[in-house]
């Protein structure tokens, strides 16, 4: 028999998070804690379905005037519009002067794919796959990899993590910024940094965009977090809506996996910010025609449910209070392992724990103390030290801290 034409095809490495996740599944320990996963968690460590999404869901299903026809191929309207209001505010200028527009996406990543392909395309002369693109060190993995996929050839990093004051490398940060050519892309967190968990301040904001306006560099945010980082939208979206009153043409990917619970729906949006609504439109045309040969048009289901949460006043401030209830047990659960990490003498400085934000904290942790977590405490987490805050547990805070006490105290 002739041999496969595929013979030749190498195995690809499998997703370190998901791979985390297929070996916690496996394991017969009873004691065993993921921490790897980016999913929130209650504290019976179950999923939680938002109760606000389970009544938007329920009105949809009764809604007869409803039916499985094609969207625009740019997204559901009352989505796009609400999606950008809440990433730019009720008074912002861009909105006001009719400048922005958006694209229904399959989740941030597909919004982070489309701006990509876009600015390779049309950014900084046609096709023009040399202008550097700038990641943070550390940053989400995938932002490298789309940035690549979408044909960039000079991915570089920015100074960001300051392991040895386990805090942000403003003046790195800014130096990188400096020597950047003009009209870099530069990838920005909007808040909850992943995998830090750490933000600039408003003001180290305003010096980031200060270099940036007199450098020329391009912002692209990435907003996966909004509401879930410190239980407040309008503190979450502090940095793009500057960036937006500071006059910044930009892109903004959000991601409604998080803060709506809808991981498995995908739904994100892209929203443009132009100088005038002409430019934006003649974008959105462009983004149009990627979005037709990548996709071809987006699914309803989550569109729908955040769409209608977000433009009802009543269900709007039940989501905040959903999201606020998500936010609250992260900063819960920081508090309580900084606190036992503390009272068991551990070594180290653990302020960090509680000065990070969001979902994610990087602990500090080595890769040799983590393959100790795996392989002899049973509790899973990334080999950059992240661990996601939800994973922990009233149940198993103790025999995590004592796990991470052992770790720091056993193994250099």
């Amino acid at each position: 028999m002739a041999a496969s034409i595929f013979t030749a095809v190498p195995r690809a490495p499998p997703v370190a998070v998901f791979k985390l996740t297929a070996d916690f599944r496996e394991d017969g320990d009873a004691r065993k804690v993921n921490l790897g996963v980016g999913a929130y968690r209650t504290d019976e460590g179950q999923p939680w379905v938002l109760p606000v999404v389970k009544k938007v869901e329920q009105m949809i299903a009764n809604d007869n005037s409803l039916n499985h026809e094609y969207l625009p191929i740019l997204g559901l309207p009352e989505f796009r519009a609400n999606a950008s209001r809440i990433a730019l505010g009720d008074d912002s200028p861009a909105i006001k002067e009719n400048r922005i527009g958006s694209v229904q996406s399959l989740g941030g990543t597909g919004a982070l794919r489309i701006g990509a392909e876009f600015l390779r395309r049309w950014y900084n002369g046609n096709n023009n796959t040399a202008t550097p693109v700038y990641i943070s060190a550390p940053s989400w993995e995938n932002h490298n990899s789309v940035f690549v996929d979408a044909g960039f050839k000079d991915i570089r990093t920015y100074h960001y993590w300051d392991a040895a004051k386990r805090g942000l490398d403003l003046q790195g940060l800014l130096g990188d910024m400096e020597k950047a050519p003009e009209f870099s892309i530069f990838i920005l967190h909007a808040c909850a940094h992943n995998p830090t968990g750490t933000d600039p301040t408003p003001d180290q904001w305003k010096q980031i965009a200060a270099v940036m306006k007199r450098r020329f560099l391009f912002p692209f945010f990435d907003s996966a977090y909004q509401g879930f980082a410190s239980g407040s939208l309008d503190k979450d979206a502090w940095a793009v809506r500057y960036f937006v009153s500071e006059g910044f043409e930009l892109f903004c990917a959000q991601s409604f996996s998080k803060n709506f619970g809808l991981y498995n729906e995908r739904v994100g949006n892209l929203t443009v910010v132009g100088k005038d609504a002409d430019n934006v439109q003649r974008v959105l045309s462009q983004m149009e025609k990627i979005v037709r040969t990548t996709w071809s048009n987006p699914p309803s289901q989550g569109a729908r449910i955040v769409a209608t949460t977000l433009s009802s006043p009543q269900l709007f401030a039940e989501w905040k209070d959903n999201v606020k209830t998500m936010a609250d047990r992260v900063l819960l659960m920081r508090s309580e392992l900084r606190s036992r990490l503390e009272s068991l003498g551990t070594p180290g400085t653990w302020n960090h724990i509680t000065e990070q934000i969001g979902m994610f904290s990087f602990t500090g942790l080595n890769p040799k103390q983590v393959e100790y977590m795996i392989k002899e405490k049973h509790i899973y987490l990334m080999a950059s030290g992240r661990i996601n805050m939800c994973g922990l547990t009233t149940k198993n805070l103790d025999y995590v801290a004592k796990s991470i006490h052992e770790a720091v105290t056993k193994i250099q």
